[in-house]
């Protein structure tokens, strides 16, 4: 018990762990049920008994899911769009942040007002395809990569943390130094900049691995097919029911169908929820304590 607490403290730090406990446990019970309902008979899943721990447990579903060539080919495809495309990103997003965070940027309010006004207005779906097409990107990783090369939101989001966490002091201290705009940029901001670097590469890595309808407009070849479309193709050939004659048969299929499905949940997950722990100390450490002295 620490010292000097009153009775009103510790009623308010047992009330938020009780509060804390019951978010995490409604968080965390989702996904913890997905796993076990993943590798537990669907019949026993639809009629309820799977609550806390798995019901005559098998692992058909993953086997059935990595029995597919195309599925190792998603996967592939998918890291490779999503670090490639991630790095894109980062590489474009990071100094025009910076540079509009620059009061002596000429012209900045007039960039940013451009920049802003793409997010409220679009060309649409079928004058971006045109213009992708005119480019020769179709069916190409460039499609999935180009059209979102900078988000607008991320480049607000930056912008506004070195508006605000990087000082002019250090700066102006760099130049007495001797040092150029490239050298404190790459010197002293990006070091100080873990925490956004951090955020921006888990929202463009999760937009990059989740890509959908981008692929599903854009890429025609199966073998540049990403995760997500490899794994809709899977569900679909598993779930078609009405192909199959035989009752028994049928009764087979939708069983596997339903192991099919918790599995994809896990399988385009898994890789996410690895990454994110790495990252998370990023979003809460204070980088910026101790930076301007004096």
């Amino acid at each position: 018990m620490k010292v000097g607490q009153t009775r009103m403290d510790r009623t308010f730090d047992i009330m938020n762990y009780v509060i804390l406990t019951i978010c995490f446990l409604v968080v965390a019970y989702p996904l913890y049920f997905v796993v076990i309902a993943s590798i537990s008979d669907p019949v026993d899943v639809n009629a309820g008994r799977v609550i806390l721990y798995p019901v005559k447990t098998t692992m058909d579903g993953y086997r059935r899911i990595l029995e597919y060539k195309s599925f190792f080919t998603g996967y592939r495809n998918t890291l490779v769009y999503t670090g490639v495309g991630t790095l894109v990103n980062m590489l474009l997003t990071v100094p025009a942040a910076y540079a509009l965070s620059r009061k002596d940027l000429v012209g900045r309010n007039f960039f940013m007002m451009m920049i802003a006004f793409t997010m409220i207005f679009s060309a649409g779906l079928i004058p971006t395809y045109l213009h992708i097409r005119d480019l020769g990107l179709i069916d190409t990783m460039w499609a999935l990569i180009l059209p979102g090369a900078v988000s607008t939101w991320n480049l607000i989001v930056a912008r506004t943390f070195f508006q605000q966490s990087i000082p002019d002091d250090l700066l102006e201290a760099a130049q007495l130094d001797g040092a150029t705009n490239a050298q404190f940029f790459a010197q002293i901001v990006l070091p100080l900049s873990k925490s956004i670097l951090a955020v921006l590469v888990l929202f463009y890595a999760v937009g990059h691995w989740n890509t959908y309808s981008n692929a599903l407009y854009y890429i025609i070849s199966d073998d540049k097919r990403p995760l997500q479309l490899v794994l809709r193709s899977i569900l679909f050939e598993n779930t078609m029911g009405d192909m199959v004659e035989d009752a028994s048969n049928l009764a087979a299929q939708q069983r596997l169908g339903d192991l099919i499905k918790y599995g994809i949940i896990i399988a385009s997950s898994l890789p996410l929820m690895i990454l994110y722990p790495f990252l998370q100390r990023y979003f809460i450490q204070g980088v910026m304590i101790g930076a301007v002295k004096g």
